[in-house]
């Protein structure tokens, strides 16, 4: 049995992508720049806020490291205050979070979000959940799918990989866990389409399936294509 879930945070646990969208949006606008859609942004996130923000440029000003940073300044300082204007968790979520620990496993959270607004989230969410670690984006360790991360939660953690599970909605989570050398379930509510999903050990359409998977310790195949 699988003894620690770590659970990405946008597009698994929350559901972010609104106020994401809105805070890049308002930062564009401030330059007269074209803005995206929703769903446009889906396929922009999961690499951290700079490679968020440079997708969302014109290529030629994507280019702009100086342009790029100055951009992302300005994003960090509105997004700050606006991080949790629509974000919510997606429906189950908070029964599977309190599920999960009530049956003794040891829970975490590696995002490439900016660690400050990984932390603001989660103690506003599940406020009453003791996570092992809640890791954002941090100079002291590189970004997923690098496992550092990963190695810094299960050792502080004191779990091994045969003990522990990922869970992301992404093709980076997936990359992670194959880095930390560790099963993965890929969630199919989140921002990328199911196609990127399917190298997974298994896809979970519900947190049911979430549990179900977690307590066949990585063996069980739900909905695999």
């Amino acid at each position: 049995m699988n003894k620690l879930v770590i659970f990405d945070l946008d597009g698994t646990l929350l559901n972010t992508i609104a106020d994401l969208a809105a805070g890049v949006n308002h930062t564009l606008a401030a330059h007269d720049l074209p803005q995206h859609t929703i769903d446009e942004y889906t396929l922009m996130v999961g690499n951290g806020m700079r490679k968020l923000i440079m997708r969302a440029l014109p290529g030629e000003l994507a280019a702009d490291d100086a342009f790029v940073d100055s951009m992302l300044a300005e994003f960090l300082n509105y997004y700050a205050d606006h991080i949790d204007v629509h974000t919510k968790p997606y429906p189950g979520v908070p029964e599977l979070i309190s599920t999960l620990s009530a049956q003794g496993y040891k829970l975490a959270v590696a995002s490439n979000k900016i660690q400050a607004g990984a932390e603001k989230l989660i103690q506003k969410f599940f406020p009453d959940t003791d996570f092992v670690a809640v890791m954002g984006n941090s100079p002291l360790y590189p970004l997923k799918p690098d496992a550092a991360l990963v190695e810094y939660i299960m050792d502080k953690a004191g779990t091994d990989r045969a003990h522990t599970v990922m869970v992301g909605d992404s093709g980076t989570d997936i990359q992670t866990a194959r880095n930390a050398g560790i099963p993965v379930i890929a969630v199919s509510w989140g921002f990328r389409p199911r196609h990127e999903l399917t190298i997974a050990d298994f896809i979970a359409d519900d947190t049911s399936q979430v549990i179900a998977g977690i307590s066949a310790g990585g063996s069980l195949e739900i909905n695999k294509e």
